[in-house]
Order: C-alpha cells, then structure tokens, then sequence
C-alpha cells in the first residue's frame, strides 16, 4: 500500500464525518480543484481504502426501541461453523453488525428491535435455537456514540 499524504487523509477525514458530502464541498476543504478531488477519492476506492458509504439512523424513529449486544459462544469453532453463523445472523433485520471476536466468547451481535418480547422471541429464534450455540449473554444498550473522528495510523 502507497504511503497517503496529508490531502489523502483530509479527503478521508471529510467522508468519515459527513459520508454524504459532495466532492465539491471536499475539493473545497482541501483546498483541490473538484476534478483533482475526484480523482484522488476515485484511487482511494480502487486501492481499497474506500469500502464504500454509511449513512446513521436514529433507530427509535423507525421503531427500534431496544438495542442490545449479544455475546455468542458456539460449542466449534472450525471455519465452516464460523462463517456460516457470521453469514446467516448479519441477513437478519434485528442484526446492525457481527463481530467475530477472540476471548471468552466468539461473537459479538449489535441487534435493534421493537420491544423485549421481539428480543425474547430474536433470541430463542435466531440464535439459541442454533444447535452450535452454547452460550448466549445479552446486554441491554442505554446509549450509543460514535465518533466522527478518522482514526488513522500512518
């Protein structure tokens, strides 16, 4: 990978804030012409830096009134088991993200519902219910916070 320069990282640190930013408003932060702008975000995707775009919600309004994070621990670990878990709980409405996860337990879900009779019913449905599940824990989340500060590394 290509070492990013100062304008790379600016470029980066505008769509991490706002991901519905025009590129004139960034060319404009950067101080680039649009053109040399788009081009830039347009390597930044090729080279895989840019996965694409995210947009946030407020979850309460669509009706997600409870949100909670559910530690999973499966009785095998080998990759099929892994993976075919990981795959079939992120296709679930309930489910905003999967963390596949080292130390005492192997999955972290981050799952939004209704109500605790939905939870309930998500849990014993889509997850304990699975017969390589042997341990489930669930949390309820009072607040989320997400930074909008590009952590970079380099």
């Amino acid at each position: 990978m290509r070492k990013l320069d100062e304008t790379d990282i600016a470029i980066l640190a505008c769509i991490f804030k706002d991901p519905c930013i025009t590129n004139k408003a960034i060319a404009s932060h950067v101080d680039l012409a649009p053109s040399s702008c788009l081009e830039r975000i347009k390597r930044l995707q090729n080279e895989g830096i840019i996965l694409g775009a995210r947009s946030q919600f407020n979850y309460t309004l669509l009706g997600g009134h409870i949100q909670a994070m559910v530690a999973v621990r499966l009785a095998s670990h080998n990759r099929d088991t892994v993976a075919q878990f990981q795959q079939q709980l992120v296709g679930q409405k309930e489910v905003l993200s999967v963390f596949h996860m080292g130390g005492e337990n192997d999955f972290l879900l981050h799952v939004c519902v209704p109500d605790a009779l939905h939870l309930r019913d998500f849990i014993f449905t889509q997850v304990t219910g699975r017969d390589e599940v042997v341990h489930v824990e669930t949390t309820l989340i009072y607040d989320h916070v997400t930074s909008n500060s590009l952590p970079y590394f380099g």
